[in-house]
Formats: C-alpha cells, structure tokens, sequence
C-alpha cells in the first residue's frame, strides 16, 4: 500500500477566490461514526464553513457532512460544531494571528489520508471586489496567452 495516500472528499474552491492564503495547517478532525461513513460516501460541503478558537481549541462551524442514509438510528447533525485536532504550540501560533486585525481561518479541503479524516485549514485575509477583478483579469489574460501558443506553436 502507498504511504501518505490521500482521497479528497471536498474542496472549497471559492475560498481561494475569496481570500488571500497565508498559511495552511493539517489538522484530524473528531467525528462519529456516521459521519465518517457518510464523509466515505463524498456527502460533505465545505462552503460558508470557517473555524474559530474558543477556550484553546479550535472548532469548525457551517461544515455540512450529510445525515449517513443507512443508518436507522443514532444519526448525527449536519451542521454540528467539530472539534479540530492540533498540537497545543499550532493553536497557540493561530490564536496570535487571529486576533490581528483582518485574519479568519477557512478550511480549504477535507480528506483522507492513510486512513484518517484530515482537514487542510487555512489562515486567510479577505480580498477587496478589486483584488478579485484583478485575478480574474489576469488568469484571462494567461488563458488567451496559452491559446495563442496552441495556435501558432
């Protein structure tokens, strides 16, 4: 079997629109065994979803992991708080950078690795409407640049 194999489950593509990406941290994540179930099933959304530092944890709001279909009983809630599972120095280092003026912290994507349920949580400061045009001009202007080179190279 392949070491470090990673399965993503979701991604969170507006994120990188939305906000300016400063650091990204690894952190596991601790669920019940319908969520897991149902995360093994593709059946989460990370959009609108954002994670906060409260009494020196750190737990993921807005996450939706769907309701596992097979289960009977004893389902979980789509939209509970999760808890995040970081080393003690790691929260203490985003707690800082919170507090600054401009700062949240977003997860970009939730997956599987080796296994475990991980989420890729990043510490992001929020564009203006006009860092957006600019982005989006150019990432026009590099795909006309590689139509050209298809169509003379």
């Amino acid at each position: 079997m392949e070491k470090n194999q990673i399965k993503i489950i979701s991604e969170n593509r507006k994120a990188r629109h939305n906000y300016f990406i400063e650091d990204e941290y690894e952190a596991g994540m601790s669920l019940v065994g319908t969520e897991v179930k149902s995360l093994r099933l593709g059946r989460a959304n990370l959009k609108d979803s954002y994670a906060r530092i409260e009494n020196g944890e750190v737990f993921i709001y807005q996450m939706h992991i769907s309701a596992y279909p097979f289960a009977y009983y004893g389902n979980h809630d789509p939209l509970r708080p999760r808890k995040l599972l970081l080393h003690r120095h790691e929260i203490k280092k985003l707690y800082a950078k919170v507090n600054v003026k401009g700062f949240s912290l977003i997860p970009l994507r939730i997956y599987f690795k080796n296994g475990k349920v991980k989420v890729s949580l990043a510490l992001v400061r929020g564009k203006r409407k006009y860092d957006k045009r600019e982005a989006i001009k150019r990432r026009d202007e590099q795909r006309d640049l590689e139509r050209e080179k298809k169509q003379y190279g």
